[in-house]
């Protein structure tokens, strides 16, 4: 006896088991886009990378006006900008002294936005 007829399954389960049997499937995905895709969203996953990512949707900034705006260290500011930096979320143009940031996309905002107004509706 196999082990699916061995376990009873509640008349919703098997409702549930009815739609997804007829469901048509979801597109696969690479290991390795899966894998850039966690690597990306835990990029965004500190609260200040968030509040950066915030700011930059705006507006490009330079790390003195996250400083401001923030009320973070620039040390820190740097450190989080490097990270999204390098997880391709924001880039860098240099004007002067300074580094004006900016963002890559609005896709990535887009998450950050919903993620934030999901919270702020739970609230």
């Amino acid at each position: 006896m196999s082990i699916a007829a061995r376990v009873s399954t509640p008349a919703g389960d098997a409702e549930c088991a009815e739609e997804r049997a007829s469901a048509t499937p979801g597109p696969t995905h690479t290991p390795r886009t899966l894998a850039a895709a966690g690597d990306l969203l835990r990029a965004l996953a500190a609260p200040v990378r968030i509040a950066i990512v915030l700011q930059l949707l705006e507006d490009a900034r330079c790390v003195h006006d996250l400083v401001d705006a923030l009320g973070v260290t620039q040390p820190l500011i740097s450190q989080h900008l490097r990270v999204l930096k390098a997880a391709g979320v924001v880039e860098g143009e240099r004007r002067g002294r300074e580094v004006l940031y900016s963002l890559v996309d609005d896709h990535l905002a887009h998450i950050v936005v919903d993620a934030v107004a999901h919270v702020e509706e739970d609230a």
